[in-house]
């Protein structure tokens, strides 16, 4: 069965900072840097689902229910403050925004295709992809 990679991008602009809540001011400043204060990126999320290519419809997966869930896994990120929209999430660096979206969106890719990882850039330049070891060209 013959397979294709899905790929998704999406642009929202979005604030966040490094800090530490349980460290002191100097520490989060000398860890983090002018980091630690509030910025804004313009962000592009790459999603890239693997499948195999359906005979009939000629998709690996719905372009419509991947946007459904990117919608609703980003719902308040365009213009919002990312640390206050993820909490859970202890210092959401980019590394870390990857992995919080692809837990949130790997067991709702609807089989047989499948989440295979999440890139996100906060600049052209800068980016972390989530998870390591899957190569986003085959």
């Amino acid at each position: 069965m013959t397979e294709a990679r899905f790929i998704r991008r999406r642009r929202f602009r979005a604030s966040h900072y490094y800090r530490r809540g349980e460290w002191s001011e100097s520490r989060n400043r000398e860890v983090f840097g002018v980091q630690s204060e509030p910025h804004e990126h313009e962000w592009t999320l790459e999603v890239r689902v693997v499948g195999p290519v359906d005979p009939e419809t000629g998709f690996a997966v719905d372009l419509a229910v991947i946007d459904a869930l990117l919608l609703d896994t980003l719902d308040g990120w365009d213009g919002g403050d990312l640390n206050r929209l993820l909490p859970a999430v202890a210092v959401p660096t980019t590394e870390a925004l990857a992995k919080a979206i692809f837990d949130a969106m790997v067991h709702r890719v609807p089989a047989p295709a499948r989440l295979e990882c999440v890139a996100l850039f906060e600049s052209p330049d800068l980016g972390a992809e989530y998870p390591v070891g899957r190569s986003p060209h085959g």
